[in-house]
């Protein structure tokens, strides 16, 4: 019998509306017995418009939505104290804009129930993804940042910037982050990889958010840069807290 997994779905939100709402409850359909919770993060830059639609789907869903507050500043602080805060055995890395398709989860639970990953990771560069309203220059620009980090890392995975990804929990507990912008996207990845996680991947696209801003660019790109060289060549053991 296929595992059951108790999955967190965290989902940091700025100004989303109907494809928050869009979001979970396309979660609450495709992931069935599978979802434990949905963990909506607020910081004090979410519009009242989108902390409306966050409060109705909590009262709506009091067993399985959860609102919390952010103290630490930016996405990267965000997804860290989400990390903490999940009481999930598995937890789902995903937008609530829609850029990452919410209909996809089941692909993710079923390569997971394997039973031998620790991280399932979306890739747009597997046949069968791919990119909607990116860009010509970003993509191609992301398809060399992509082959340099495989080189780098002496990886097959062909997508490490994209943050659609499903963990076991375990797998996040105990290392000392260290971003609190964008590249914390990149850093919770590489540091579980190079600390011995397995990690998969299955086809995904992309597809441009129909509401709002994107909190990503280019220029936050290029902060990968520096990073990614970083973790690679500092001393796995510097990824665990300190201890007295």
């Amino acid at each position: 019998m296929a595992e059951v997994l108790a999955i967190t779905f965290v989902l940091p939100v700025l100004n989303e509306t109907d494809s928050l709402a869009t979001t979970a409850e396309t979660i609450a359909r495709v992931a069935g017995e599978h979802l434990h919770e949905m963990l909506v993060v607020v910081a004090d830059r979410t519009t009242p418009e989108c902390m409306a639609v966050a409060r109705q789907l909590a009262d709506e869903r009091p067993e399985t939505v959860r609102i919390h507050r952010q103290r630490l500043p930016r996405l990267g602080g965000a997804m860290r104290e989400a990390f903490e805060q999940s009481a999930g055995s598995h937890v789902m890395l995903m937008a609530a804009d829609l850029e990452t398709d919410p209909e996809l989860i089941p692909q993710f639970i079923a390569k997971m129930q394997e039973g031998r990953w620790d991280v399932v990771a979306g890739s747009r560069w597997l046949p069968g993804g791919g990119f909607e309203g990116y860009g010509r220059l970003r993509t191609v620009l992301n398809w060399l940042f992509q082959r340099s980090l495989r080189v780098l890392y002496r990886t097959g995975l062909t997508d490490l910037t994209f943050a659609y990804r499903l963990y076991r929990r375990e797998v996040l507990t105990g290392i000392a982050w260290q971003e609190l912008g964008h590249p914390f996207l990149l850093e919770c990845l590489l540091k579980p990889l190079r600390l011995g996680a397995r990690v998969t991947e299955v086809p995904c696209r992309w597809r441009r958010r129909s509401e709002g801003t994107s909190a990503g660019g280019l220029r936050q790109m290029l902060a990968y840069v520096p990073l990614a060289l970083r973790i690679r060549f500092t001393s796995t053991a510097r990824f665990r807290p300190l201890t007295e």
